[in-house]
């Protein structure tokens, strides 16, 4: 017996332990890169849902402002029509409506400054978000902002004639824009301007560009008023482009 279990041991050469440490080595590499892994995704998770929240409070804050303003149109309509001058109040009180409300200021942690010009809602894949700009529109402000909303890339205020342009994350989730790439033609996205008014528009055109292409923020609309959505392919190698136009 003592002589089988000798002359197995002598099997155990340098080479087969030699390949046995290897082995070891790799799994113990393996295990490690699959913690790291985990944690990378586990973090990015925890990025992408404070991203949200950070979003959502934003939102919560331009609602409230516009609650407001909404409220205080109505106390204001309430004094011109016991007011002796009638006719000139509700003049000025029109004058006043046709103007663009003052953007809500604000400063990231890192210091970016940006304002609220709108929200964004798509029914269809339950969208709702602000839309902000930043002040400098530098490609390192957009960067950070796109982490905390949508933004707006180029044209003129929300629900005015042109061609509003806004860009954001598709994170492969339910989040941002993840599922901007799913839309169709005929779908639906509300815009709300700082004055509380908002028009529908409806997606007429839908594609695919390289990152280079930005020929969809051109804006020659012919007088009309379009919205332009821009986000990444699920490979984050293109982009996607849906364009919209005012439902009347």
């Amino acid at each position: 017996m003592n002589q089988i279990l000798i002359s197995q041991k002598l099997y155990v050469t340098p080479e087969l332990k030699r390949k046995k440490r290897i082995y070891k080595i790799y799994f113990i590499m393996s295990i490690l890169a699959l913690l790291i892994l985990t944690s990378v995704c586990a973090y990015s998770e925890y990025d992408r849902n404070k991203s949200e929240e950070v979003s959502q409070q934003i939102l919560s804050d331009i609602n409230t402002t516009l609650e407001q303003r909404e409220q205080s149109k109505s106390d204001v309509l309430v004094v011109v029509l016991n007011n002796t001058q009638e006719n000139a109040d509700i003049e000025a009180l029109t004058s006043e409506e046709n103007q663009v409300p003052q953007k809500e200021k604000y400063v990231t942690e890192s210091g970016y400054t940006y304002y609220t010009v709108a929200t964004i809602s798509i029914p269809k894949i339950d969208v709702n978000y602000s839309v902000i700009q930043g002040e400098k529109e530098t490609e390192e402000e957009i960067d950070e902002l796109l982490k905390m909303s949508p933004c707006k890339l180029e044209g003129p205020e929300p629900n005015k004639r042109g061609n509003f342009c806004i860009i954001g994350h598709n994170y492969r989730n339910t989040k941002f824009f993840s599922k901007v790439p799913t839309l169709e033609l005929g779908d639906k996205i509300n815009i709300t301007d700082l004055t509380g008014k908002t028009l529908e528009y409806e997606i007429y055109r839908k594609y695919i560009v390289v990152p280079e292409d930005v020929s969809c923020l051109d804006q020659h609309t012919n007088g009309k008023r379009e919205v332009t959505l821009i986000t990444c392919t699920d490979d984050s190698k293109q982009r996607v482009i849906v364009k919209a136009r005012e439902v009347k």
